[in-house]
C-alpha cells in the first residue's frame, strides 16, 4: 500500500506538536493559553481516492491499517478500530458531517513527536489530516473551522473533553514567537520569543512516565471546574476573582478555581513581560509558580515531573514547569544556553537516584504551524 500511496500521492502536510510556555487548564474555562509550536510533528502524506474507501496507515503501528467505506463510518464498531485510527476517522467524519464532499481518500501518518509525552501529539495528528483533507477538497475551509474539527474529533470520536488549545496552537503558531490567545474571543496576538537573542535555551524533558488523559482524570477536573463556576454564579472560572474562590466551601473545588484564577494571571503577566521583545529570563519564576499550582492545587503532576523541575531549578533554571494536562508527560525548563548541558546532566542524575527511566531531552524553538510541506 505505501507503494501506490507514493506513485500516486497528492501532497504532503505537517502540523507541530506543542509546548505551552504559561496557561495549563485555563483552556477549557475560556481563560488565557500561551502556546508555541515545535520543530517536531506529525506528517500526513494524502492521495484522492474515487473509490468511497478511507485507507489508512501509520509508520508507528504498520501492522494496524485500516480500510473503511465512507458510507461505513457512522455505523463502525469504533471500539474495534485501533486507537490511533479514532483521530483521523474522527476527522474524517467531522468534515463530512459538515457537508463537505469526500469522495475517498488514502492517508499515511508518520511523526517524530515522543507519544504520550503531554506535547499534543493527537492535536498535531488530526490537525495534519485536517489540513490535507482541506487543501485537497474544501480550500475554503478556514483556520478556526479546523480547529473546532480537530477539537470535536478527540471530543466526540476519541473521548477526551479536550479544550482548543493544542488545536490552535498547531494551527496559528508562528515561527520565533509564542501564541497568546484569548480562549474566549477567539482574538490571538504573536509575541515575540527570541531565546538566541538572549543566550537561552528551553529544554523539554519527556519524563517517560504515563500520560493518558482518556483514563478519566482530566475529565474529572474538567467537571470540577464546571462544578466551581456553577457554586460561584460564574459562566466560566475566567470570570471568578481571587475573593470569590476564597469563599468556595468545599476544599478540592477552592484548589482547582485557585489554580485556574491565578494560572490566567501568569499568562497575562508573562506576555506583557515578553511583549515588544522583552528579557524571558523575567519570566522564569512564573514558570516554576506555574508548576507549584498545577502540583498542589491542580493535582495533576507526577513524581518524575516533580523530581525534573526541582533539579532543573537546582541547576540554575530560570524557572521549569510541568506542560500538558499532566499526570505524566515533559517539563519544560528556561535556563541559560551554556549551561543547558549542565542541567540535563543535573536532572538524568536524580532520575537516577529515584530509579526512573532516564528522561529525553531537547532543546526547543518556535516553530510554525500547521502546512503542506510537499
Amino acid at each position: 500500500m505505501a507503494g501506490s500511496l507514493e506513485k500516486s500521492k497528492a501532497g504532503r502536510w505537517l502540523a507541530p506538536g506543542r509546548v505551552n510556555l504559561i496557561g495549563e487548564h485555563t483552556d477549557y474555562n475560556d481563560g488565557f493559553v500561551l502556546p508555541l509550536a515545535l520543530p517536531m510533528g506529525v506528517t500526513c502524506t494524502a492521495a484522492v481516492r474515487p473509490d468511497g474507501t478511507v485507507r489508512l496507515r501509520s509508520r508507528q503501528a504498520p501492522r494496524d491499517g485500516v480500510e473503511i467505506a465512507l458510507c461505513a463510518l457512522a455505523a463502525a464498531g469504533w471500539s474495534e478500530l485501533p486507537a490511533w485510527a479514532h483521530y483521523p476517522l474522527g476527522v474524517i467524519s467531522e468534515f463530512v458531517r459538515r457537508g463537505h464532499e469526500l469522495p475517498g481518500v488514502e492517508l499515511e501518518l508518520d511523526g517524530d513527536l515522543p507519544m504520550g509525552a503531554g506535547l499534543s501529539s493527537s492535536a498535531a495528528l488530526s490537525c495534519a489530516v485536517a489540513i490535507a483533507l482541506r487543501d485537497l477538497f474544501a480550500p475554503s475551509v478556514s483556520a478556526a473551522e479546523i480547529i473546532d474539527m480537530a477539537r470535536t474529533a478527540e471530543n466526540v470520536y476519541v473521548g477526551v473533553p479536550t479544550g482548543i488549545l493544542d488545536q490552535s496552537a498547531a494551527m496559528l503558531c508562528t515561527a520565533g514567537h509564542v501564541l497568546f490567545l484569548d480562549v474566549r474571543t477567539r482574538a490571538y496576538e504573536q509575541i515575540p520569543f527570541d531565546l538566541k537573542r538572549f543566550g537561552l535555551s528551553l529544554l523539554v524533558f519527556d519524563t517517560g512516565s504515563s500520560h493518558r488523559l482518556v483514563d478519566g482524570e482530566y475529565a474529572r477536573r474538567r467537571a470540577e471546574c464546571a462544578t466551581a463556576a456553577v457554586e460561584l454564579g460564574v459562566p466560566f472560572l475566567r470570570d471568578a476573582t481571587a475573593g470569590q474562590v476564597g469563599r468556595l466551601a468545599d476544599p478540592v473545588l477552592r484548589r482547582r478555581a485557585r489554580h485556574v484564577v491565578s494560572e490566567n494571571a501568569r499568562v497575562l503577566r508573562v506576555a506583557e513581560k515578553l511583549r515588544g521583545g522583552g528579557d524571558p529570563r523575567q519570566i522564569g519564576p512564573e514558570l516554576s509558580a506555574g508548576h507549584a499550582s498545577l502540583r498542589d492545587d491542580f493535582e495533576v503532576s507526577a513524581p518524575q515531573l516533580d523530581t525534573a523541575v526541582a533539579a532543573a531549578l537546582v541547576a540554575g533554571a530560570y524557572g521549569a514547569r510541568m506542560v500538558g494536562g499532566g499526570f505524566g508527560g515533559s517539563m519544560i525548563a528556561l535556563v541559560d544556553s551554556g549551561r543547558a548541558d549542565g542541567v540535563v546532566r543535573t536532572v538524568r542524575d536524580a532520575f537516577a537516584r529515584r530509579r526512573f527511566a532516564v528522561p529525553r531531552s531537547f532543546a526547543v524553538t518556535p516553530a510554525a504551524g500547521a502546512r503542506r510541506i510537499e
